[in-house]
């Protein structure tokens, strides 16, 4: 029973897949282009998360607080334009925070090795980490676009597997329910 309701919506699947695959293909070609795509795209979605939120302020049985509610719209309205009038500065931004993130990161695990060397063997492990997420970080602060280009072209090399994946597993769920009897 379970097989034949997941093997009538195979095709989900594989159109997963496939949206997964130009996305892929996209981010590999194009990486900035694709990165102020995704920009652009979360904006709307802040936009409309936002405005629907804003919406549910006039709504007497909202469960949220109403402070929180007009503090949660206004930010994403805010946030969301921003992304949408300007998807580069945007997706710059969040690079930087990625590489603060990443050198903050490297020195906690730089520190940890540290106070940990007498407890635990191989901790130069957690500090070689810690180096390796100091260097990614100052090299995203030294050159954002080409940082934001890299993690566009990784994220796009592994949404391509993804989708082939997906594709893969969608005809194989299909070859399966086809070799079920009919009910």
């Amino acid at each position: 029973m379970l097989l034949q309701t997941i093997q009538r919506s195979w095709w989900v699947l594989a159109l997963y897949g496939a949206i997964s695959i130009l996305f892929g293909i996209s981010a590999v070609v194009s990486p900035l282009g694709t990165a102020l795509a995704l920009a652009w795209a979360f904006g709307v979605m802040a936009l409309a998360e936002g405005v629907t939120s804003l919406v549910a302020l006039f709504d007497k049985n909202t469960p949220i607080s109403k402070g929180w509610l007009a503090i949660y719209s206004l930010a994403s309205i805010a946030f969301g334009l921003a992304a949408v009038i300007f998807p580069g500065a945007v997706a710059g931004v969040l690079i930087l925070f990625l590489a603060t993130w990443l050198v903050v990161g490297g020195v906690y695990r730089i520190v940890l090795a540290v106070r940990v060397r007498k407890q635990i063997e191989g901790e130069w492990w957690i500090a070689l980490s810690g180096v390796l997420s100091i260097a990614l970080g100052l090299m995203f602060f030294a050159s954002p676009a080409a940082g934001l280009a890299s993690l566009t072209v990784w994220i796009g090399a592994f949404v391509l597997l993804y989708g082939i994946f997906q594709i893969m597993a969608a005809l194989r769920i299909r070859k399966l329910g086809a070799a079920l009897p009919v009910r």
